[in-house]
């Protein structure tokens, strides 16, 4: 497989080429592909860290395998351009950290990539349940699934007309500002990526903040989408997490890394009304239960399990149960 140029951006629905880690893809089979991927050294986002630069954030490999399932559907299942995409479940896990480390050059990765299961309706294939192996040279550095699913765009703008008429908010959404929390309490440097406000503790040990929406950023809105985008949620429940478990010392910094998640999103998350994360008691060696709440519904739903980003506290975190089972 070939590392020397990115896939099309169009292919993988991203505006600026910089954002696209895919470089090929062989079918092999009816239900099997192999991507490749390259991964940056230092990303804007997903390397900025207050900790040891010397490890890939997991979500930087999920973020590779999520732009695969465009791949499929468009390379593969003919899928037409211009579609509209949702996610609807994720799960990932990290069975090999030393895998992540980062070296003196770009990382190559390949991506075994399986159809688990079709979604259909009456007439067609509407969506898809994919499993994905990324492997950096022998070494299995994540395994994830993605449920997703595809619709023409006439059918989404008046899907999403509807909802957003029920909710009495204009056609074009306008994302609600807002004070972000520290950066050093999220373990991060740069302020413009922290994605939820100053978080609140209850009596009980449970922490909710709101998610903040920054459509100028150039990863989380690499370009323009009509809702909350599924990966800056998911970012909203490592970053409250990370609060939580090191108020509960559970974790030692706040640069502890997610080795496992496990999200389902239930429904649109609105930018322009208050999106509210929250944690539940946060409990020695398990997974930290976070939910995002939007008009008195439940947005999404997660679990995730971190740890530090050292060997022994990473071992130790890959003993406990995998985060499994949204998809």
């Amino acid at each position: 497989m070939q590392f020397t140029r990115t896939l099309p951006k169009e292919l993988v629905h991203r505006a600026a080429v910089a954002e696209v880690f895919l470089t090929d893809a062989e079918r092999h089979g009816e239900d099997e592909l192999r991507l490749a991927a390259q991964l940056p050294r230092r990303h804007a986002f997903y390397h900025d860290t207050l900790g040891p630069r010397g490890r890939h954030d997991p979500l930087l490999l999920l973020e590779a395998c999520r732009q695969g399932i465009f791949v499929v559907a468009h390379r593969y299942l003919d899928v037409p351009q211009g579609h509209k995409f949702l996610l609807r479940a994720v799960e990932f896990e990290v069975p090999d950290p030393a895998a992540l480390s980062c070296g003196d050059r770009p990382t190559e990765a390949v991506i075994t990539t399986r159809v688990e299961q079709r979604f259909r309706s009456r007439a067609a294939v509407t969506g898809l349940r994919l499993r994905f192996t990324l492997a950096i040279g022998a070494r299995e550095a994540l395994l994830a699934r993605i449920a997703y699913s595809w619709m023409p765009p006439d059918d989404w703008q008046r899907l999403r007309a509807d909802l957003r008429r029920a909710f009495g908010l204009p056609d074009v959404p306008v994302a609600l500002p807002g004070a972000r929390v520290d950066p050093a309490l999220v373990g991060r440097r740069d302020p413009a990526n922290t994605v939820i406000s100053p978080p609140r503790t209850a009596d009980d040990g449970t922490r909710t903040a709101h998610v903040v929406a920054d459509t100028t950023h150039p990863a989380l809105y690499d370009h323009w989408v009509d809702h909350v985008p599924g990966m800056l949620e998911l970012e909203a429940f490592r970053q409250l997490a990370l609060t939580a478990a090191v108020a509960a010392g559970t974790v030692r910094a706040p640069t502890a890394l997610p080795v496992g998640l496990s999200a389902r999103f239930r429904r649109f998350a609105e930018m322009d009304l208050p999106l509210r994360c929250s944690t539940a008691e946060v409990l020695p060696g398990a997974d930290i239960e976070c939910t995002l709440h939007q008009a008195g519904a439940v947005a999404a739903e997660a679990r995730i399990r971190l740890a530090d980003p050292d060997p022994d506290a990473l071992a130790g975190a890959l003993a406990a149960p995998a985060a499994h089972g949204a998809a």
